[in-house]
């Protein structure tokens, strides 16, 4: 099995534990694209894992990606990706719950104004304090007028029972869904990647990094975006959102904006 095989799969997985995970991605190029007239410079990815950037790579061809993450074994697949673009790429091994992860990354884009900051179904990983303060490292190498965009999966608190319950319907139909197609678990491709040549170790020292981690928090969009306003960015909100209801998609034609059955929404918060 090929690295682009195991990446193509990965991407498969991912889908069936977060619905339109396609969407967000679309949704945070077209806010580059609108943010930046079309031509970002520098964009860095936070927790990039094995990597969806080369879709920006291709539609903003005179853009460089950062990519930060403490995953090795993601960090390898990665690397592998990067590989025909260049020096439009680079890799950072770095954790975003260590205090001087900030530090790191100005070293590695020598001095270069960025564009944007963005995340895509990784930073729930994070407690809520170490979001906060994520959120507020990330604005303090945004150029003025940069944007962070944080495509991530939220959720529902004890104040909406009945539609986090909903939520939990829609997400167990769409793992059904997907698995019935082909797409494998978690599990099984952190198994399948182990047993290829190399990566054995890389997927030990993975564990070992994560071992002891403390069990996140599910936060919801309201909290997110508090906690942008907190980091001291000048606009916080939401430009996209999925809604489905039971078995199909459907978008309200009175706004560009989805309304959530399931909070899934690239927030978007400005510099000032």
């Amino acid at each position: 099995m090929s690295d682009a095989d195991l990446r193509d799969r990965w991407d498969r997985q991912q889908a069936a534990y977060v619905a339109d995970r396609e969407g967000r991605f679309c949704a945070i190029l077209n806010v580059l694209d609108l943010q930046s007239a079309g031509r970002p410079s520098m964009v860095v990815d936070l927790a990039c894992g094995p990597a969806h950037y080369h879709s920006g790579l291709e539609r903003f061809p005179n853009a460089r990606v950062v990519g930060v993450d403490h995953d090795p074994a993601l960090l390898a697949l990665a690397h592998e990706a990067g590989q025909s673009y260049g020096e439009r790429v680079r890799f950072i091994d770095d954790d975003l719950t260590a205090d001087c992860w900030t530090e790191q990354l100005r070293d590695n884009i020598d001095g270069a104004a960025v564009s944007a900051v963005v995340s895509t179904t990784a930073l729930h990983w994070l407690t809520p304090a170490q979001l906060v303060e994520t959120y507020r490292g990330a604005r303090s190498f945004l150029a003025p007028g940069g944007v962070f965009l944080d495509g991530d999966h939220f959720h529902y608190d004890h104040r909406q029972m009945r539609l986090r319950g909903w939520a939990k319907q829609h997400d167990r139909r769409t793992q059904e869904e997907a698995f019935a197609e082909g797409a494998e678990d978690w599990a099984t491709w952190w198994s399948q990647l182990g047993a290829r040549p190399g990566f054995a170790e890389l997927v030990a020292e993975r564990d070992r990094r994560f071992a002891n981690r403390p069990a996140s928090e599910a936060t919801t969009v309201g909290f997110r975006l508090a906690a942008l306003a907190q980091a001291g960015f000048a606009e916080h909100g939401t430009v996209w959102q999925l809604r489905r209801r039971l078995r199909r998609l459907r978008s309200d034609m009175t706004t560009p904006v989805r309304q959530p059955l399931r909070h899934v929404a690239p927030l978007r918060a400005r510099s000032a």
